[in-house]
């Protein structure tokens, strides 16, 4: 079965950080594209980090510099390390794995809440 679980997620004071990592199983780990995206209240889902089966990464403009997106295909997991926190990284983090193979079969994680306040 197909599964991607989040984990790491948590309450953290501006300028924190915190990593997240997804665990992926039932997948060919090594040759999808791995992204992590989030959704903050009352606002759409948005695109935060993706990193290729080639180790080629890009960032959401919000967050580069800031956050560093990396996988272990050893151990099918994703992280994402998330330093200088600010409250508008809010959010409920989503894991996402594509496979960049016709048809293009797209999977998600359940998330993880980040939240970010004093």
């Amino acid at each position: 079965q197909d599964q991607l679980v989040e984990s790491g997620g948590g309450l953290v004071q501006p300028g924190g950080s915190l990593r997240l990592s997804c665990v992926v199983s039932g997948l060919t780990f090594s040759r999808y594209t791995l992204n992590w995206y989030r959704r903050a209240p009352g606002k759409e889902r948005e695109f935060v980090a993706a990193v290729s089966y080639t180790g080629w990464r890009t960032y959401a403009d919000s967050v580069k510099g800031r956050f560093t997106i990396s996988r272990d295909n050893d151990k099918s997991t994703l992280y994402l390390q998330m330093n200088t926190l600010k409250p508008e990284d809010t959010a409920v983090y989503y894991c996402n794995a594509n496979d960049p193979i016709p048809p293009g079969h797209n999977y998600w994680g359940q998330g993880t809440q980040v939240t970010v306040s004093a």
